[in-house]
């Protein structure tokens, strides 16, 4: 086991996120996207100028997908999935999820195949623990919304395909374990694939690189984790802040390691000792990741960026 990058993690983007979550690379514009869901904000970050932007939402944004349509985002927002036009804002609703329970969308990816796979997280009315309540969803190019056949999710997570497509990784971030399933037009029978139940963190969101490793940010424990296809854990790359919350593979040549990051429920004195969490963390680590998967599904005719 390797424990340490060839390059340690660095701070690119002290975005003081809240909850940092669901980065994207956009190999067409160089750009990296993500979103502080509890401030409902979309993030861009353009790497050679340093530049970022931001936009405000009328609700909180989970995770989203790039557009075969350029100029469009789709959307996981808390209630619902929406196109979103990046030049003007412009949002068209295209389904409620999960309009009876009290869930929210969470993490989500498209499939290698241009569909939009995501999950919901569990939101106590009471007060109470989460529970397993919520689904994992899948938004097809025809804009038909379907569940897959998986058990019951409270924090849905570590959405991501392998590079062939036919591998889906997810998790339910309370149960400290990753599994997997063979991926089509359905989805499993099930199997574990990685464990943290030795550990006191729990599994956030994943990518996949070019070698089939999936790489996996660890809430609580300051890691990025890479596991070879069989489960084994090849590299540690320790994270400048506990609650590191997903990776993703961007720059020109795919070579950087990008993680997003949270201060959500840190105390006074944890946020002391990590000035640095809820920033965005880059680091070469000598593996590179494949394009982003686009969705297939068009806006509505008529609409143009």
């Amino acid at each position: 086991m390797k424990s340490l990058p060839s390059a340690p993690m660095q701070a690119i983007v002290e975005a003081g996120n809240v909850l940092g979550e669901g980065i994207v690379w956009c190999e067409r514009a160089q750009v990296l996207y993500w979103t502080d869901i509890h401030a409902s904000t979309l993030w861009r970050y353009t790497p050679s100028s340093g530049e970022t932007k931001q936009w405000r939402l009328p609700e909180r944004l989970a995770s989203f997908a790039l557009c075969e349509a350029d100029g469009w985002l789709l959307l996981a927002l808390a209630s619902r999935l929406a196109f979103f036009r990046l030049a003007d804002g412009a949002l068209r609703t295209l389904h409620e999820v999960e309009p009876g329970l009290p869930t929210r969308c969470n993490d989500g990816a498209c499939d290698r195949q241009g569909r939009f796979v995501f999950g919901t997280l569990h939101e106590p009315t009471d007060g109470g623990p989460k529970q397993p309540i919520g689904g994992f969803w899948r938004l097809n190019a025809d804009l038909t919304l379907e569940k897959l056949p998986l058990e019951g999710v409270a924090i849905s997570n570590s959405l991501a395909f392998s590079s062939d497509g036919g591998t889906l990784y997810y998790c339910d971030s309370l149960t400290r374990t990753i599994r997997c399933c063979d991926y089509g037009d359905t989805a499993g029978p099930t199997r574990q694939f990685a464990d943290l139940r030795d550990t006191r963190g729990e599994p956030d969101g994943s990518c996949v690189d070019a070698d089939g490793g999936l790489w996996n940010a660890q809430w609580g424990l300051g890691r990025v984790v890479r596991y070879r296809a069989d489960g084994s854990i090849d590299r540690i790359v320790p994270v400048p802040a506990s609650q590191p919350t997903r990776p993703a593979f961007g720059g020109a040549a795919l070579d950087t390691l990008y993680v997003t990051s949270a201060r959500d429920g840190l105390d006074a004195a944890t946020l002391a000792r990590e000035p640095l969490a809820g920033a965005l963390f880059a680091a070469h680590v000598g593996a590179r990741g494949l394009p982003e998967p686009r969705f297939a599904g068009m806006p509505p005719a008529g609409d143009t960026p």
